[in-house]
This record gives structure tokens, C-alpha cells and sequence, in this order.
């Protein structure tokens, strides 16, 4: 019988268990390590890599974090090399990409929750402060989404004079705001209460509105509209709960 090329080192079995419990089951049972080393052994054929899955898990928190971490992180893990690296980039552009599928433009956007699993994965994980809009029509379905400003780990500067040149230019009639807190704590702060009021009064002078401004984490999420700090106009109320009928 032929051995699978594929199979790495024949005297490493476990490997191979690994891949055979997957094949059972998908990752139904496994441990983020044990995944993340699933992952590994086809970036590293030949060589153990289950301390190198530990020191991942434990560094990034899980398999999110390890595959939302930059190159340069993971450069840092003991047992990765730049192909292993790249590989474990790849898989979280891929991820990212799947996600952006469920979001593509013109799909409806009727709640939070339509779009906060791609946010929170293209933004919780970043050691940066990111500031993105969500741009919808009169539908509530989504013409476009643009990352208006990357920061540091503390602040983003975001001008809403820029915020409404964009929907404009998309022909936008409502906005999500969305940024990221990298200390992952989604609560918002008085600067990111002030300027969504900021934004919503430049919105509103061109009759638009925002529906939201979302703060993802890599772990969680709050809106600030849930929390009672966005205050619609009656007309727009129904259009962001997802109300079919669409604004008047």
C-alpha cells in the first residue's frame, strides 16, 4: 500500500489520528490547540508541531487570535518559520473572505448581529484602533463598506466631514459606524459617544442617519444604539430594527 505523501513523518501517528478524528467529525471535540496543530501539519510536514499549537493558543487566547494576528506576531512563536506563518495568515484571510461574502454588497442589513461576526473578526483582533462606516440605502441594504482610519492602540482621528464625503459619494442614506477597542473592553467611551453625536448631526444636515456605531472586541461587541445613546428621529426607527417597509 502507497503512503499518503500528504501523511508527514510515518513515525509521527499522532498526526494522523488528528487527522482522522477530523474526518469523523469536522472540529466537533477538539481543543484550540489541538485544532491550531491540525492546522500546523500542513504547513510543517515533517516536525512535531504540538508545543508550537500550545505556545499559539496561549499567546493569541485561541484560534481567533491566532488567526487574526499579523505576520510579525506569529515570527515570534517558537516552532513557526515565515512559510508557517504565512500559511496561518492565509487561512485567516480566507476566513475573513467567507465572511465578507455574507456581507457582499446589497445584502439586507436589518441588525447588528447581520454583521458583527465579519466585524469582529477583521477588526477585534487588531492591536490597532480601526475605524470603519457601513454604507446603506433606502433598502438597508449595504452599497459598500470602507476602513476610513486606522489609529494606535489608544485613539483614531475621525473627521465626519470625511465620514459624509464617502456616503455621498456611494449615494448612502444611512451609516453604521464600527470601530474596534484593542484593550477588549467594548463599553464606549465618552470620546466615542461624542463623536457619533458628531457624526449624526453632520448625517442628519444631509438627510442621512446613522442606525449604529458598533464596538467590537475579539470577543464581544455593544452597540450603541441598544445601549440607548444613538436617539433616532420616529421616520427612522422602524428602518433600524428591519422593518420591511423601509423609511417613508
Amino acid at each position: 500500500m502507497t503512503r499518503d505523501p500528504d501523511a508527514g513523518d510515518p513515525r509521527e501517528g499522532h498526526r494522523e489520528r488528528l487527522r482522522e478524528k477530523f474526518r469523523r467529525a469536522g472540529l466537533d471535540g477538539f481543543l484550540a490547540h489541538e485544532a491550531l496543530e491540525l492546522a500546523l501539519t500542513w504547513a510543517i510536514p515533517r516536525r512535531d508541531v504540538k508545543d508550537a499549537a500550545r505556545r499559539l493558543a496561549a499567546r493569541f487566547g485561541g484560534v481567533h487570535g491566532a488567526l487574526a494576528a499579523r505576520e510579525e506576531d506569529l515570527l515570534g512563536i517558537e516552532g513557526l518559520g515565515p512559510g508557517s506563518a504565512l500559511y496561518l495568515r492565509f487561512l485567516g484571510e480566507l476566513l475573513g473572505y467567507a465572511l465578507r461574502e455574507k456581507t457582499a454588497p446589497r445584502r439586507r442589513v436589518d441588525s447588528p448581529g447581520a454583521v458583527v461576526e465579519f466585524l469582529r473578526f477583521s477588526l477585534g483582533g487588531s492591536r490597532e484602533e480601526n475605524f470603519q462606516v457601513l454604507f446603506l440605502n433606502a433598502r438597508n441594504e449595504l452599497l459598500a463598506m470602507e476602513l476610513l482610519q486606522t489609529g494606535t492602540v489608544d485613539h483614531a482621528s475621525v473627521y465626519p466631514r470625511r465620514v459624509i464625503e464617502r456616503a455621498l459619494a456611494h449615494n448612502a442614506v444611512s451609516l453604521i459606524l464600527v470601530h474596534n477597542h484593542p484593550s477588549g473592553h467594548p463599553e464606549p467611551s465618552p470620546q466615542d459617544i461624542a463623536l457619533t453625536r458628531r457624526i449624526a448631526e453632520a448625517a442628519q444636515a444631509v438627510d442621512m442617519q446613522v442606525h449604529d456605531h458598533l464596538i467590537v472586541t475579539r470577543d464581544g461587541h455593544s452597540s450603541l444604539r441598544e445601549l440607548g445613546l444613538i436617539r433616532l428621529p420616529p421616520a427612522s426607527r422602524a428602518v433600524a430594527a428591519g422593518d420591511d417597509a423601509g423609511p417613508p
